[in-house]
């Protein structure tokens, strides 16, 4: 019998998936009850399961689907008005439906639950729409009488005295109906259906409870008839065959296993790499090459294999969010953006629950009545928008209401009561800090528990699953405007490129979706560089501080109790969390390298700074830092420490900051140094010398359709004279009006910040001393008007 379990399994994982497809499309039919594309596509995945049930042997499954058919008959006809009691009454068999399915699949009997009172609801609905469409004129063939809702339930109740389904002789067609209501579809539009009832026809005897091994022909019967079951469910009606062939259903253990096989020819891929780097054996080098490239390729192959669209997760919110708001007396339309966005099926697992939860919430606590939504001037109606889109190689995930938002002084005042603050801790608290303190465990300002929230648990295990696959969440509130609760995550957990660092005498990785940009402090600079507000050690980046946190001070490791305790070199990372940035300085930067993610032993879990683990290329392990711990181990995400950094800054330094200038520090090829300032800066180019063309007695380069003059900066060589046609060529490229003008510099050093004194300037006009050296700094726009004047008379495009 293991050829007929397999036909089951697969059968339950088509029903499963057309039941989905079910709640969503009855659901958007209350919002369009005149669809009938969308009524046949209903009609004909129930009418698909009821066929498919009635050939394994599963009375009363079929029979469910059958009292819901004979209400769906008139409706796709026409004869009825799809309306609120009808969904709800057709929602219902779905539900039946699916718990069958679940007895099924649990011990393979159809369950003990009596649906007397689901058949007396449909049957009820269908005589009463019927007398209520044309009471005059009813059809009395076409109404379920009193004794015929009797027999309904009776059949459901007591399926084996149902008769046997009459085969025709030449084994073509299935009869599977007797009832006297049902209206049977034209041919153009059940042609699919009634081939799918003619090919399982012939096997039709071995679906009772003692019917032996199935012959060879009921797998590809049951292939055909699951087939057509999935594009009923679809929606479709149209599919073609050849896309149906070329599809396969894999296990997902499958998966799992092959995407640690990968994980694992990754680890022995890099550790090929790093000894490849060390050869000089030209065949050797070329193997590894291509083993690189070849890893590279399968495992971008299996992970988009494991890549789902987020629909898969969303698919059952309108169902959650309809029943809902019924409940609470709310009416809430749905819009979803971004469906198709993909992720990894192990990070959308993990967050379909969270998602439930946070849209129950919005519906719950966001979402007012609609008497008091017209009270506040706005629709009856409200709207839950769910938004998905990929940012930074993340997973942008948005669940934005237009609510009432949250009270944050009630906030405020329900914390205290519960003693998770003290009442000047709760004075001082931003409104910020008061929104995220629904995410604290056992908060809730729910005024009495009910079925759906009050218990205080929920938010705080949202933010838990979401941080514990590597992501952040975060939430924004306007008082009587709405609230928008933003997710960011990663696309995938199994293998993730990372910045390989090294502290002490051990290396680390860390996950580039974290990272912003590195900097490198040598000699005075790291003096210089570094100032201290209230012993916090901060850096200025393009004119705002950036607060310091050193890595083996978090992982104690080391304990630095005097300013001048630091190294010569400082290698800062610059990193996000949550919407703060901040500077992690390690003491040396290894490398970029994708890494394979190893989990942690449980006894390491409680550790905030850790995510994971990896082999390196040298069978060494480094530890994968995860970035929000450590930043809340060093106090980076509290708001008192953004505050002290302000105030510092403020009190300190606000005169210097705001005299200082970016400046880019350029080599002009003469051995001096020229400073130009950034702001006058529109882009930085690198062009071959090939590319310099000569129009007259000026050299011009082809740039953005047009045509850029160039200007030698300096005494350096004329890149258009030069014998070598390969050097690459730097060139500041400032623009006005829309014309560009190229300025031809030998290299481009670094931008940096710098106080020009002007009483302490050198008597020649534009001389500064930056970095030690005398510069002169350079105003482009002058040089620019020097040679081109006419530029500047020109209409700009």
């Amino acid at each position: 019998m293991d050829d007929f379990d397999d036909v089951i399994k697969e059968f339950l994982v088509e029903s499963y998936e057309g039941l989905d497809q079910l709640d969503r499309d009855l659901v958007a039919l209350e919002d369009a009850p005149d669809d009938r594309d969308c009524l046949g596509s209903i009609f004909r995945a129930v009418h698909s399961m009821k066929g498919a049930s009635g050939f394994l042997g599963l009375p009363k499954l079929e029979r469910v689907a059958h009292v819901g058919e004979n209400l769906l008959v008139p409706l796709r006809d026409g004869d009825l008005k799809f309306n609120h009691d009808i969904a709800d009454g057709l929602l219902s068999m779905v539900d039946a439906l699916r718990d069958i399915l679940g007895y099924i699949e649990a011990d393979g009997s159809e369950g003990e639950t009596d649906y007397e009172i689901l058949a007396t609801r449909l049957a009820t609905l269908l005589d009463n729409e019927r007398a209520t469409a044309d009471p005059e004129t009813e059809d009395a063939g076409a109404t379920l009488s009193e004794d015929e809702v009797t027999e309904v339930v009776a059949e459901l109740n007591h399926p084996e005295s149902e008769a046997e389904p009459a085969v025709s002789s030449d084994a073509d067609v299935v009869t599977t109906d007797s009832t006297s209501g049902e209206v049977e579809a034209n041919a153009s539009e059940v042609a699919h259906e009634e081939t799918a009832e003619a090919v399982v026809a012939a096997p039709a005897a071995v679906a009772a409870p003692a019917a032996t091994t199935p012959p060879a022909s009921t797998s590809a019967a049951t292939t055909s008839a699951s087939e057509s079951s999935s594009k009923q469910s679809s929606g479709s009606g149209e599919r073609s065959t050849s896309l149906a062939d070329s599809t396969v259903r894999i296990d997902v253990e499958l998966l799992n296993k092959l995407m640690n096989l990968v994980g694992e020819l990754v680890l022995a891929r890099n550790q090929i790499l790093q000894f490849s780097s060390t050869t000089e054996d030209a065949a050797v080098i070329a193997a590894s090459q291509r083993l690189n490239l070849i890893t590279t390729e399968l495992q971008e192959g299996v992970m988009k294999t494991r890549m789902q669209p987020i629909s898969v997760a969303w698919s059952k919110l309108p169902r959650v969010v309809r029943d809902l708001s019924a409940s609470c007396g709310k009416q809430v339309e749905v819009h979803m953006e971004g469906a198709e966005t993909e992720l990894d099926k192990t990070i959308l697992e993990a967050v379909k629950d969270p998602l439930t939860h946070i849209v129950r919430n919005s519906v719950d606590h966001g979402i007012e009545a609609p008497e008091i939504r017209r009270a506040n001037g706005k629709s009856a109606q409200g709207t839950l928008t769910l938004r998905a889109f990929h940012e930074g190689g993340q997973v942008n995930i948005e669940i934005s209401d237009d609510g009432a938002g949250i009270n944050v002084d009630r906030v405020r005042d329900k914390a205290v009561e519960k003693g998770m603050v003290t009442f000047e801790q709760a004075s001082e608290m931003s409104d910020r800090e008061l929104t995220n303190l629904i995410m604290w465990p056992g908060f809730s300002t729910a005024a009495q528990v009910t079925n759906v929230s009050g218990r205080g648990v929920g938010m705080d295990v949202v933010k838990t699953n979401i941080e514990r696959i590597g992501g952040t969440v975060d939430m924004n509130s306007v008082p009587g405007e709405g609230t928008t609760l933003r997710i960011k995550i990663p696309l995938t957990l199994a293998i993730v490129p990372a910045l390989i660092v090294t502290t002490g005498e051990d290396q680390y990785a860390i996950p580039q979706v974290s990272l912003l940009e590195l900097v490198r402090l040598d000699g005075d600079r790291t003096k210089n560089d570094i100032e201290f507000i209230h012993d916090a050690p901060v850096y200025r980046l393009r004119g705002n501080l950036l607060p310091l946190i050193y890595l083996d001070e978090q992982l104690e490791l080391r304990t630095r109790r005097h300013r001048d305790d630091f190294d010569q070199t400082v290698n800062i990372v610059v990193l996000q969390a949550e919407d703060r940035q901040f500077g992690l300085v390690v003491d040396l930067i290894t490398d970029t390298q994708e890494i394979v993610v190893k989990p942690l032993c449980r006894h390491l879990n409680g550790v905030s700074v850790y995510a994971g683990a990896t082999i390196m290329g040298d069978g060494s392990i480094a530890l994968i830092l995860d970035v929000p711990g450590v930043a809340r181990k060093g106090n980076m995400l509290s708001e008192q420490h953004e505050q002290i950094i302000k105030s510092g800054a403020e009190n300190n330094v606000s005169e210097e900051l705001s005299a200082q200038q970016s400046l880019l520090m350029v080599d002009p090829g003469d051995g001096s140094q020229v400073a130009m300032r950034l702001s006058t800066v529109a882009r930085l180019e690198e062009f071959s010398a090939s590319d310099i063309e000569l129009s007259g007695q000026s050299e011009v380069v082809q740039y953005r359709g047009g045509i850029m003059p160039l200007i030698q900066l300096g005494a350096g060589e004329n890149p258009a004279e030069r014998d070598d046609d390969q050097r690459r060529v730097q060139v500041v490229v400032f623009t006005t009006g829309g014309h560009s003008v190229g300025i031809v510099v030998s290299r481009i050093m670094d931008i940096v910040q710098q106080v020009l004194d002007q009483d302490n300037a050198s008597i020649i006009p534009g001389q500064h001393i930056i970095q030690g050296r005398v510069t002169e700094l350079v105003d482009l726009e002058t040089l620019v008007r020097s040679r081109y004047p006419a530029i500047f008379d020109q209409p700009t495009d």
